[in-house]
């Protein structure tokens, strides 16, 4: 299996559990891995045979714009769901994070790594 990637795609949202969180928008961080067979796309030195990494950006920004959960854990389930059934991937492992959410750190998160079913 080969990997296409996206490393630190930042979108700003509403994410949080504390009163503050729920009225200022916070940036996340998305780094994707999602696994893929990219030899036709490579045969044929076409984009609509390959995973076209621009458009699974394109449609995590416009979801996560528009999302307001509690949880990073919450987001990355979504995400991967997302990526999983709207782009047909069969594995996929997405790290998001929020940087600066624990002083003194640069960034907290999840990793998580998800399969078809």
């Amino acid at each position: 299996m080969d990997l296409v990637y996206i490393r630190q795609l930042e979108i700003w949202t509403i994410i949080g559990i504390y009163d503050w969180e729920r009225e200022q928008k916070q940036v996340v961080s998305i780094s994707l891995e999602m696994g893929t067979d990219i030899k036709l796309g490579a045969e044929n030195d076409a984009i609509e045979k390959a995973l076209n990494y621009k458009a699974v950006a394109k449609r995590l920004i416009q979801f996560v714009e528009g999302s307001e959960f509690f949880l990073v854990e919450t987001l990355a389930e979504r995400i991967s769901e997302i990526v999983l059934s709207e782009f047909k991937v069969p594995w996929l492992k997405l790290q998001l994070g929020k940087p600066g959410a624990v002083t003194g750190s640069k960034e907290v998160g999840v990793i998580i790594e998800r399969g078809q079913r």
